[in-house]
């Protein structure tokens, strides 16, 4: 050791000894390092949350003893799963003096009921970290039980308890009910995501033939419920339903079987569920699941079915002299196009990697898959001679494409390969450091004049191209190599195409962005783009290299006031704003000798903030049959508003706390008239075929959770404290209602600098008039085309990187990113024509 290094620890002044050991216990582990648990902090992390509850009810239900799933998001960012599973145990803890089996379950790491195979032979929670993590990073969470005749509630914030486990109730019905709210200090968003959400909760549903699962969105009223009698054979239909099979019926077979464990200490069941079928199109959609789990980044499982896929149909078209003339080996690649699989394992001890459990590791699987695989593969194969020959037919087609596109790739990576035959159109920039540099794709030449001039030449280039690009979804590799704009494209970049040759270390610029015009011809070829680059460059999506620019959608003008706005909503927001200029909101009561309150500009414009907030809880309530006119007359002692609505019957009745909310279950369930507790007020799920697949709409539910009321009470606590009253906060018709005469002592007025004054009678109509106000003298200019904005102009709004806005381009689900290329991008027509059907009503910017 040289004196330096010893000298080192004296430098900083600070000794390194004990007492810079920390010990922390599980909540606070969890809580200092929440990436530990759940990956990040960001939307992966937050959506983890919901899975890790959902797959405790998933584990009752491969139990046998749950049928039905029901999550909801809240408008407050929280979320409630409720299950009819046996519920969770709620006498004292054997081994934990003092604490229930349900606080326990909560409140420590590593306590489940997945550590041996008697409560669950095959289940996804393995670490018993899942829902008390869940615990941990949520600013609160409430836990229902249904268990041996009893109701048992207990509430936690922050992960800590706030008093014991309780009865509240009776009831004959079973299941857990786990009630939580992302803590916000932890998580960067706390917006849930419906379409997320509903991919997973789907994948469940096909994995568990027959259970139940519903979801619905109170944010924006929507809804999805789905129910697979059919399990994987569905799966793999749906996802085949925007191509064309080659045959009609999935192949389908399902083993179970004992394996000697390689330790020598006995031996471990497996299952196994195979469902796979081949199209016309030249991808491969191959899922594998371990104990319900997605493993995205496949595993052991995968790679035995794949190795025995390739083995048998090898083996079979030799056996058979189907491979007559065609001298090439076949590869596992030939047998992957065209193929959509769906390969589910079940286990007792699945080893995954992380807690997000992407890869299956246990090494012993991948033998016992390839061996069950080969034995029931080879047997179908054998007994459905037409079915055979069609997979061979195409797997020799891809073979034969793979040699094609391997000639013409290796043209276009010679000519990638030599710097000095790059695209004549290409601007190169000055940099060298791909990590330094930007490609700007841009939409046609003028565009392409104006970001070459108003670019900064040091680090960015730009790339025009003429016209729409092949469609790298109906095409073979070797056609698209064949188009002059893909060739320009994959020479600029310089990494080479497709997974042989692709290369990301040769990559010339770390930012690709996409910049086209805000209109349909903008977004069609922006489109084309994304479809090229994620059938033949995905890693470029994988790695985040991908970006779209976002220009301006207008330019609003007020006086001296020049702002450029990137969407409808921000135009709105900047008009208000602008209303808010020299502007006071005076209240009164009529007759009164002085004015109950005056606001200026800061406290209006944070009054006229919770307005907007009550807007939108008030379109929430709608979609419940309520509304805040309704919440309000409701309130109760204290000021308290209910939690639930429950229907017993044709009546509503509310419960303002969980023990009335149990007494009115208990009531619900005494007036069920003959039909069962668990059938009562659920509805009907259709069904859309013989097979089981439900239609997207979910069961009604017995009661319904109001979580609006303490957002709403907390904006009466804060529009009272200036002064005004809580009804201000509800539209009221110009005219007096002489049954409702509120309107005859209250008076809202707004002065503008000018004295001049505008009357509303309603918080919500006050705000309607301030925009009025913001509008007036106000130029509006829509951009639709990039050529529209000088080269000052786009480098300002788009190029800047100090003032721009980019959308980064990234693959969260891969199997929904596929789904959606195919419906648009595809062959059929009829999946694109019900898409649009589905998705008329979402359109924001409609360019006609």
């Amino acid at each position: 050791m040289t004196a330096e290094a010893e000298e080192a620890p004296r430098a900083g002044g600070r000794r390194y000894t004990a007492k810079n050991i920390q010990v922390l216990d599980g909540r606070d582990a969890v809580r200092k390092r929440p990436a530990m648990y759940v990956s990040n902090t960001d939307a992966l992390g937050l959506h983890h949350l919901v899975y890790e509850v959902v797959d405790n009810s998933v584990d009752e239900a491969m139990a046998g003893f749950c049928t039905k799933i029901d999550l909801t998001i809240h408008a407050d960012a929280s979320i409630t799963v409720i299950d009819n599973g046996r519920g969770i145990p709620v006498e004292p803890h054997p081994t934990v003096k003092g604490k229930s089996t349900v606080e326990v379950v909560m409140t420590m790491l590593h306590a489940g009921g997945k550590f041996d195979n008697e409560a669950y032979q095959f289940s996804a929670g393995l670490h018993g970290v899942g829902v008390s993590v869940v615990n941990f990073l949520s600013e609160w969470l409430e836990v229902e039980v249904k268990t041996d005749g009893g109701v048992y509630f207990q509430r936690f914030e922050s992960g800590l308890p706030k008093g014991k486990l309780e009865r509240i109730g009776s009831s004959k019905k079973t299941g857990t009910l786990v009630r939580f709210k992302p803590d916000q200090t932890i998580f960067t968003t706390t917006d849930f995501k419906f379409d997320v959400l509903a991919a997973r909760l789907r994948e469940l549903a096909f994995l568990n033939a027959g259970l139940q699962i519903s979801l619905a969105d109170e944010r924006t009223g929507k809804s999805a419920a789905w129910k697979y009698n059919g399990g994987v054979v569905e799966f793999v239909k749906q996802l085949n339903e925007t191509s064309t099979p080659l045959f009609s019926k999935p192949i389908h077979f399902h083993r179970s079987r004992a394996f000697p464990r390689s330790d020598g200490s006995g031996d471990e069941r497996m299952e196994l569920e195979v469902a796979l079928q081949y199209n016309d199109g030249f991808d491969e959609t191959a899922l594998s699941f371990a104990n319900n789990i997605n493993t995205r980044d496949g595993g052991t499982h995968l790679s035995g079915f794949r190795k025995a896929l390739t083995r048998t149909v090898n083996d079979y078209a030799k056996r058979n002299d189907l491979l007559k003339g065609f001298k090439d080996p076949i590869i596992g690649d030939d047998l992957r196009e065209g193929l959509t699989a769906v390969i589910a394992v079940k286990i007792s001890n699945p080893q995954f990697e992380g807690q997000n459990k992407g890869r299956l590791l246990n090494a012993e699987v991948a033998g016992w898959c390839e061996q069950m695989v080969n034995e029931a593969l080879a047997e179908y194969l054998e007994e459905n001679p037409s079915v055979s020959r069609r997979i061979v037919d195409k797997v020799l087609t891809a073979a034969r494409a793979r040699i094609a596109a391997r000639k013409a790739r290796e043209i276009v990576r010679k000519t990638a390969l030599d710097s000095s035959s790059l695209p004549g159109k290409l601007a190169d920039c000055a940099e060298r450091d791909p990590k330094l540099c930007e490609l700007y794709i841009v939409e046609g030449d003028s565009a392409g004049g104006s970001a070459k001039q108003g670019r900064d030449r040091h680090f960015q280039a730009i790339l025009p191209l003429r016209g729409k690009i092949i469609n790298a979804q109906k095409s073979r590799l070797e056609h698209v190599l064949s188009n002059e704009e893909i060739k320009t494209m994959i020479t600029a970049l310089g990494a080479g195409i497709g997974t042989e040759t692709f290369d990301l270390k040769r990559l010339r610029y770390h930012k690709i962005i996409i910049m086209t015009d805000a209109d349909v011809d903008g977004a069609h070829i922006r489109t084309l783009l994304l479809t090229f680059f994620f059938q033949q460059m995905r890693q470029l999506i994988v790695h985040g290299y991908m970006y779209i620019a976002q220009p301006p959608l207008y330019r609003v003008r007020k006086g001296k006031i020049d702002r450029y706005l990137d969407n409808e909503e921000e135009k709105d927001r900047f008009l208000l704003d602008l209303g808010f200029e020299g502007v006071e909101l005076v209240y009164a009561r009529r007759g009164a000798r002085r004015t109950a309150a005056t606001l200026a500009r800061k406290e209006l414009k944070a009054l006229m903030e919770d307005v907007i907030e009550v807007n939108r809880l008030d379109a929430i309530l709608r979609r419940k049959g309520l509304s805040v006119e309704r919440l309000l007359a409701l309130r109760g002692e204290g000021g308290r508003f209910p939690l639930y609505q429950v229907r017993i019957g044709d009546r509503l009745q509310y419960a303002y706390d969980e023990k009335q909310l149990a007494a009115l279950e208990e009531q619900m369930e005494r007036e069920a008239n003959g039909g069962s507790a668990e059938e009562a007020g659920q509805g009907e799920l259709f069904e859309a075929d013989g097979n089981g697949a439900s239609a997207t709409r979910p069961p009604s539910r017995d009661f319904l959770e109001l979580p609006e009321g303490a957002a709403l009470s907390e904006m009466l606590r804060r529009v009272e404290k200036r002064g005004l009253p809580a009804e201000l906060l509800t539209p009221r018709e110009p005219e007096v209602d002489p049954a409702r005469p509120f309107e005859a002592f209250h008076t809202l007025t707004l002065r503008t600098e000018g004295d001049k004054e505008y009357f509303a009678d309603s918080l919500p109509q006050a705000l309607e008039v301030i925009k009025e106000i913001g509008s007036k003298g106000v130029t509006i200019q829509r951009y639709k085309g990039l050529g529209e904005m000088d080269p000052a102009q786009l480098w300002e709004t788009t190029m800047n990187p100090q003032t721009r806005r980019l959308l980064n381009v990234r693959l969260e689900d891969e199997v929904a990113a596929r789904e959606i290329f195919s419906t648009l991008m595809g062959d059929q027509v009829e999946p694109r024509r019900v898409f649009i059907q589905q998705n008329a009503a979402a359109v924001r910017n409609l360019d006609i």
